[in-house]
């Protein structure tokens, strides 16, 4: 998956005991959601944690990459990501003056078109031992053959497509669960907490909208009633909402991200439809509200990404090092450069090495127990869903 943040858009919280009403933010009578929401989980006690023991050591100019959007579509998504893989190396290099790991930015924009260039400086690049990304499925897609050539390691913390891994692919690891998890749960959710038996799905033209948009029609069976599509920039949805109003269905599922979820949401409202609106991981970003402008009250967002404000520590850290809480992603990010530089403080010193410990990796994280199948999948694999309440993005609970 998936600008700056903006510091006004506030931290995630953990909302206890509380009953969504949707409608009372949208205007109908109909209870979205309900029961209560789980709080967020505190850190594990064996979490692995990037300062290690402080022992590591490793040549100098030992470098790893992040590669993914940072200034293009999107963007605010992979920086929350890059901002936490610069942490998690800043504290590295405080607790182990025996190896400096140097962290290499590769901005690809985004898309498969212009993710390239950058992977290919990257691959190029011989110090780089292992990356962090890239965030979206389209690009990983695009660029996966050439790293699984070069033997680089990469471990995606966002890019959801499940069929990333059947490409036979050695070097691809994913750092949370798949579409072929999240679209299930959100179907779940949508027939048993909202009561929904006619849902109305848009997917955008991305690999990761039109994979998840799949999964999810798929899991709803014959109440995906109503399909429609959307384009990568679109900014008007007249004729998307036209097909939504001559459906009259009891829940919209988007998929896609929040570049063009923000406008379509409050088109939808501004037409007076007040249907429940259900977007992925995506479309949870503050941006999506920010950008909304009040039109995204009330909307629930799904997520293979765990709750962060558990995690003091390092919700505390983040924000001191950049001004805004931890986003989308941004744990997971942390939790996939951790087990890079542990392979390097273990004496990792070329991409074979590192690969190899990787694949056989199997420590506990801040979000999840890191361990992968041979096709680079994780064995523990959950699923949040989030809601938006005024400004703020809370959590909802694990679906």
């Amino acid at each position: 998956m998936f600008r700056r943040r903006l510091a006004a858009a506030g931290a995630l919280v953990a909302a206890v005991a509380l009953v969504l009403s949707g409608c009372a933010n949208q205007g109908g009578g109909q209870q979205q959601g309900g029961g209560s929401q789980a709080g967020a989980p505190s850190q594990p006690t064996d979490a692995v944690l990037p300062a290690g023991d402080g022992q590591g050591r490793c040549a100098p100019g030992t470098s790893i990459a992040y590669t993914g959007t940072i200034a293009g579509q999107n963007a605010a998504l992979g920086i929350a990501i890059v901002n936490a893989v610069q942490l998690a190396v800043d504290q590295h290099n405080a607790a182990n003056p025996n190896c400096q790991v140097t962290l290499v930015r590769a901005d690809t924009g985004g898309t498969p078109d212009t993710a390239v260039g950058p992977v290919t400086a990257v691959i190029n690049n011989p110090q780089v031992l292992g990356i962090v990304g890239l965030p979206f499925s389209g690009e990983s897609r695009a660029v996966g053959p050439a790293l699984n050539a070069a033997g680089l390691v990469n471990i995606t913390p966002s890019a959801t497509n499940p069929a990333l891994s059947t490409n036979g692919w050695t070097n691809f690891f994913r750092g949370l669960g798949n579409d072929a998890v999240q679209g299930p749960a959100i179907a779940r959710y949508i027939q048993q907490r909202l009561n929904a038996q006619n849902v109305c799905v848009i997917k955008d033209d991305s690999d990761y909208g039109i994979g998840l948009a799949q999964q999810v029609t798929q899991a709803l069976g014959p109440a995906a009633s109503c399909q429609a599509d959307v384009r990568t920039n679109q900014r008007e949805f007249s004729a998307v909402i036209g097909q939504v109003q001559q459906a009259n269905p009891q829940a919209i599922f988007y998929s896609g991200y929040y570049q063009e979820a923000s406008p379509l949401v409050q088109q939808l409202r501004d037409a007076g439809v007040q249907t429940p609106f259900i977007g992925p991981d995506g479309v949870k970003d503050e941006q999506f509200v920010v950008n909304a402008a009040g039109a995204a009250d009330g909307a629930l967002l799904s997520c293979p990404c765990v709750p962060q404000e558990g995690f003091t520590d390092f919700t505390n850290a983040y924000r001191q090092a950049f001004g805004v809480p931890p986003q989308t992603y941004s744990a997971e990010g942390y939790d996939a450069t951790t087990i890079l530089l542990q392979g390097i403080d273990r004496g990792a010193a070329d991409r074979a090495a590192l690969l190899n410990f990787v694949r056989s990796y199997n420590g506990q994280g801040l979000t999840k127990r890191f361990q992968w199948s041979p096709t680079g999948e994780l064995t523990q694999t959950p699923v949040y869903m989030y809601r938006v309440q005024g400004n703020q993005i809370v959590t909802d609970s694990q679906i």
